[in-house]
């Protein structure tokens, strides 16, 4: 059984189609749920130094609310099962990475996720963060397709 479920979302589908059945899973056991959005960091090649700072400022804006969005989702539909939940934002430049390290700073037994069940050449293009939890996490990864 499980006492601490992490569920990264990331305003995709697959994140969102994970979430509901990891949250009844949780209530099944009992257990807690971590919700986890992580941001990229803003990049720039070159401009003017007061426009980058406004960009920036304004791409941070952009992120920040959308992954309050997102979270705020998650917590609704914790509520509605009765489910103890918390989320958290962080900006990371590798979000498996994030993912990861969230999982084992918050003593997460279960990471529950999404995969967008990319295959052949698009996979390996695009690569996959589901599949960098898989590959370097040392705790449970359960995947909903």
């Amino acid at each position: 059984m499980f006492k601490h479920m992490l569920i990264p979302i990331d305003g995709s589908e697959p994140s969102f189609a994970a979430a509901r059945p990891a949250v009844a899973l949780a209530r099944d056991m009992r257990a807690k749920v971590t919700f986890l959005t992580v941001t990229h960091p803003f990049r720039m090649l070159s401009a003017e130094a007061d426009q980058i700072e406004r960009v920036r400022d304004e791409y941070k804006a952009y992120q920040h609310d959308h992954a309050q969005q997102y979270l705020g989702w998650a917590k609704e539909i914790c509520q509605a099962a009765d489910v103890e939940c918390e989320g958290e934002e962080v900006e990371h430049d590798h979000p498996h990475e994030a993912i990861i390290e969230a999982a084992r700073k918050r003593g997460c037994d279960v990471i529950a996720m999404g995969s967008h069940g990319f295959g052949g050449v698009k996979a390996v293009i695009l690569g996959s963060v589901t599949q960098k939890v898989l590959t370097h996490c040392q705790i449970p990864v359960l995947v909903y397709r």
